[in-house]
């Protein structure tokens, strides 16, 4: 049997995170996978290393006052790499403390071999929180 296409993962990782699945979400991720974000916000790790490391973060994020409500491809590039994609995601929440809803777009990068994502790197502004949390970032 075939190994899930890139577009499969994605759609997989769709429905995980929006069910709150955080174990079925960190087993799309090889044991040696690497997380980068590179404009993460201050508190939050611009890197993981490891499945275990996706896991342990993925369910503090969970644990916290964003809910998810819808996560969407706006756009999806297949490169001339076949492992790796480019999508443009738009993703809409509310901060629960205070009902005040959110809506972000990012880049992301993914490397996906034999299903699983080995490397994924989220170009996210993160300023989009500040105005939800009203707390801006050191120097902003």
């Amino acid at each position: 049997m075939p190994s899930a296409t890139p577009a499969d993962v994605l759609a997989q990782r769709r429905r995980l995170i929006l069910s709150g699945d955080i174990d079925g979400f960190a087993d799309l991720f090889a044991p040696d996978a690497v997380i980068e974000a590179p404009f993460a916000p201050p508190g939050a790790p611009s890197r993981l290393e490891g499945r275990e490391a996706i896991r342990e973060y993925s369910r503090h994020v969970m644990a916290s006052p964003l809910r998810l409500q819808d996560f969407e491809i706006a756009e999806f590039y297949q490169t001339q790499e076949p492992e790796v994609v480019i999508v443009e995601m738009r993703t809409k929440g509310t901060l629960t403390t205070t009902g005040q809803p959110f809506a972000a777009t990012s880049i992301q990068i993914l490397r996906i071999r034999e299903g699983q994502i080995v490397h994924f790197r989220d170009f996210a502004d993160s300023r989009v929180l500040e105005g939800v949390t009203m707390e801006p970032r050191p120097g902003h």
